[in-house]
């Protein structure tokens, strides 16, 4: 993954998880993360991220808008998870999916497009898909999000 889309990743997560009112605030944020940079670019990252800002009264805030593609795969996911998956373990920052003989790389292919929070990546076998989740996160939380069929 380049800088850029390293960046925006947590831009995104970033929104997610805080109440971002500025850019002079994001900014800060991101430098604390090891990424210096400028206004203009940080303006460029919301506005690549579905960002917009919202006011509440004399507040504003940015705000991540619902991304229609995002909607789709997870949509799709949820079929994917509900037809195929058979058993959801998890371990660590490790969750396995047992799946049917041949549908791994389906499985797989589906969560990797999701871009689910906290899920780091994905390696398929023939019957079995490892998910790897972000340590902060854990197995535990994706393999219960996963049994709750991604939502």
């Amino acid at each position: 993954m380049n800088r850029t889309e390293a960046r925006r990743r947590l831009v995104r997560r970033l929104l997610a998880t805080r109440r971002i009112e500025n850019q002079r605030q994001l900014r800060e944020l991101l430098a604390l993360e090891g990424f210096d940079v400028t206004q203009a670019t940080v303006s460029r990252d919301l506005g690549a991220v579905g960002a917009r800002r919202i006011r509440d009264g004399s507040e504003a805030r940015y705000e991540l808008v619902d991304d229609p593609a995002v909607d789709e795969a997870r949509a799709e996911l949820r079929r994917v998870i509900d037809a195929y998956v058979e058993a959801v373990l998890a371990s660590g920052n490790l969750v396995v999916l047992k799946v049917p003989p041949g549908a791994a790389h389906l499985v797989a292919g589906r969560l990797d497009g999701a871009e689910l929070e906290g899920v780091l990546g994905t390696v398929a076998g023939d019957d079995t898909v490892l998910v790897v989740a972000a340590e902060d996160v854990g197995g535990a939380a994706v393999a219960a999000m996963i049994e709750r069929g991604v939502t």
